[in-house]
């Protein structure tokens, strides 16, 4: 069976449609070019894509979705809360900077398209959202964190790093004192979520530090 034979599948349409916008620009997310590029009918195209609309959606979903499985991945782990949700902060960070290195004509086409398709740019924040929460939760029930409704924390957790990660701030990254401007958003952050130490744990800590200490001055007398 030879390629144009072949059944056209929902991949190769989306693959071919990334291809034609970094080539040729967003403007080329549509039904018509993307046939052409595979040598087959309009129709057979429509039989996966409803429309150009729908198209320039999947290409978004297609390229939000290939970033999640690490973030994901570290929202399952185990550990302190505090430190997964650094990590989180770092993953997400890194992952869209070395994308936006490794591709960027279609890093530079995802924004005009993300324009587009606000439904799949809202369920790839709620979701990145989510993931947030998932650690602050955690470590509100482990008593690291203070606590705070979830959800709403990890939506301004998220949105207080959103300038070291979204595209529209590409150009800032890399700048000197980045690094030092993201650390001390980090630092404001979990200022906003550590739990206080009691007094009563505190008072305890100091007794028995106290304690440890007439007991080591008693055995040096000995």
């Amino acid at each position: 069976m030879s390629p144009a034979d072949s059944p056209l599948t929902l991949e190769q349409i989306l693959a071919t449609a990334e291809d034609a916008v970094r080539r040729y620009g967003p403007d080329k997310a549509n039904v018509v070019d993307v046939a052409r590029a595979l040598g087959v009918s309009h129709a057979a195209v429509y039989r996966h894509v409803a429309s150009k609309a729908e198209l320039r959606e999947l290409v978004v979903a297609r390229w939000t979705e290939a970033m999640m499985s690490p973030l994901r991945a570290i929202v399952a782990e185990t550990g302190p809360a505090p430190r997964r949700l650094r990590k989180l902060f770092d993953t997400l960070i890194a992952t869209k900077r070395r994308r936006a290195a490794e591709d960027p004509e279609l890093a530079m086409a995802y924004r005009t398209l993300a324009a587009d398709a606000q439904t799949v740019i809202e369920a790839h924040v709620d979701e990145l959202v989510a993931l947030h929460a998932a650690i602050i939760r955690a470590g509100v029930k482990e008593g690291a964190f203070r606590k705070v409704d979830p959800t709403a924390a990890g939506r301004a957790a998220f949105s207080a790093m959103w300038r070291f990660h979204h595209p529209a701030h590409a150009a800032e990254w890399g700048k000197p004192g980045e690094k030092e401007a993201m650390d001390d958003v980090w630092r404001l952050v979990m200022g906003g979520l550590l739990a206080a130490k009691s007094p009563a744990k505190k008072t305890a800590r100091v007794a028995a530090a106290k304690t440890s200490g007439r007991k080591s001055s008693r055995k040096s007398h000995r």
